[in-house]
C-alpha cells in the first residue's frame, strides 16, 4: 500500500473522518482498560500503524452499502468498514514479516519497531517477528469483534459473513500462492495474475464492496456487478502497484522502489521482460532480480530492460483494458446513481495514481 490518499470526490470520504474517529477511540479504550502486562503497548502501536493509511477497503464498504440502495445514517455501514480497516492491519503486519519489510507508509514496519525496542541484539529479530505477529493477531480479532457487534437484520448477517468469509481466504491463497512463486521467475502469465487476482483484486475491491451491499440487503444482481466492477479494477489497481514499484518515486511511496526486485517478486512486468528479452538481457534479468544486494545502479538496469523490452508498455496497455472494462459495467450496473460517480471516480484514481 501507498501513502498517498486517492484524489477522488469528497462524497466518496465523507465517511472517513467516522471511521477513523471509530478506530482511534475503541483501540484507546482497549489499551487504557487492558489489565494484561504489556497489552497496552501492543495497542498503541496498532493504533499508531493504523494511521496514515489510504482506508480504500473501508470507503469502499461504505461505497457499497450505498451503490445497493443504503440510506440514512451510515453508523453501521461505517462500523462494518472500520472491522475491514483492521483486518487490512493485520494482513499488513503479517504481510511485511513476510516480506521482510523495514518500512511501511514512511515509517519501520511493525516487526522493526519491536526489534529496535529490545535491549538485546542476539535476540531483537526475532522478538520483533513474534511481537508482530501477536499484534497483527490482536488487529484480526478486534476486527471480528466490530464485525460481530455490527447491528443488521439476521439475513443480512448471513450474506455479510459469508462474503467477509470468502475475502479472507481468497486473501491467504493468494498470499501463498504469492510465497509459492517469489524468486521463481518462469511462472506464466496466467499464474501472475492469478496472484494478482486473489492477493490484490478480489480483496482490495470487490469484496469490500460486496459486504457494504450486502449489509444494505443488496440482490444478487448487486453483488454480481460489484465483481464486475471490483475484479477487473482491482487487477489494474496491483497492476499500477507493480509499475510504481519498480518506477515510481520512493519518498511518495513510503517504501524503497528496491524490494520487491530485492526479494524476487515475479509480477506481470517481470514475465513480460522476460518473454521479449534478448538473451542477454534475459541474463541480466535473472542475475538482478533477487539479488538481495542489489543496488540503485542495479535497479536502473532493470527498469532499462523493462523500458526497452516494451514490457512497461504491455502493462500500462493491460492496465487500461481492465480500467475501460470497469467503467463499462457501471454504465449497466444497478447501483444509484450517486455510487455510479464515486466508482468512475475510485477507477480513475485507482489506476492513473502516481503513489
Amino acid at each position: 500500500m501507498r501513502t498517498e490518499t486517492l484524489p477522488v470526490e469528497s462524497e466518496f470520504f465523507a465517511p472517513r473522518a467516522a471511521i477513523d474517529d471509530l478506530l482511534c477511540s475503541f483501540l484507546t479504550e482497549r489499551a487504557q482498560t487492558s489489565e494484561v502486562p504489556g497489552q497496552s503497548a501492543l495497542v498503541l502501536l496498532l493504533r499508531d500503524f493504523i494511521d496514515g493509511g489510504k482506508r480504500v477497503r473501508p470507503l469502499l464498504c461504505v461505497a457499497g452499502w450505498r451503490a445497493a440502495g443504503g440510506e440514512g445514517d451510515p453508523a453501521q455501514a461505517v462500523r462494518l468498514a472500520a472491522s475491514i480497516e483492521l483486518a487490512h492491519a493485520c494482513a499488513l503486519v503479517h504481510d511485511d514479516i513476510m516480506d521482510a519489510a523495514d518500512s511501511r507508509r514512511g515509517r519501520p514496519s511493525v516487526h522493526r519497531q519491536l526489534a529496535d525496542r529490545h535491549p538485546l541484539p542476539e535476540m531483537a529479530d526475532r522478538f520483533g517477528t513474534s511481537g508482530a505477529i501477536l499484534v497483527g493477531d490482536l488487529a484480526l480479532v478486534w476486527s471480528d469483534e466490530l464485525l460481530h457487534t455490527t447491528v443488521m437484520p439476521d439475513a443480512h448477517r448471513v450474506a455479510v459473513l459469508r462474503v467477509v468469509d470468502l475475502a479472507r481466504a481468497e486473501l491467504i491463497a493468494g498470499q501463498h500462492l504469492d510465497l509459492l512463486t517469489t524468486g521463481d521467475l518462469d511462472v506464466s502469465m496466467e499464474t501472475a495474475l492469478t496472484v494478482v487476482r486473489y492477493k490484490t483484486a478480489k480483496y482490495t475491491i470487490e469484496r469490500p464492496l460486496q459486504v457494504g451491499a450486502a449489509l444494505a440487503g443488496a440482490d444478487q444482481r448487486v453483488l454480481d456487478a460489484c465483481s464486475a466492477y471490483g475484479v477487473p479494477l482491482g487487477e489494474a489497481f496491483q497492476l499500477r502497484d507493480d509499475v510504481l514499484g519498480v518506477f515510481g518515486d520512493p519518498d511518495r511511496m513510503g517504501k524503497s522502489h528496491l524490494d520487491d526486485l530485492r526479494e524476487g517478486k515475479c509480477t506481470s512486468l517481470v514475465v513480460r521482460a522476460l518473454r521479449a528479452a534478448a538473451p542477454a538481457q534475459a541474463d541480466r534479468l535473472r542475475a538482478l532480480i533477487g539479488d538481495p544486494e542489489l543496488d540503485d545502479p542495479g535497479a536502473a538496469e532493470v527498469r532499462e530492460i523493462l523500458t526497452s523490452t516494451g514490457a512497461r508498455a504491455d502493462v500500462e496497455r493491460m492496465i487500461e483494458e481492465r480500467y475501460r472494462q470497469a467503467l463499462d459495467v457501471l454504465d449497466v450496473a444497478p447501483f444509484t446513481d450517486s455510487a455510479v460517480r464515486t466508482l468512475r471516480a475510485v477507477a480513475e484514481a485507482a489506476v492513473h495514481r502516481t503513489a
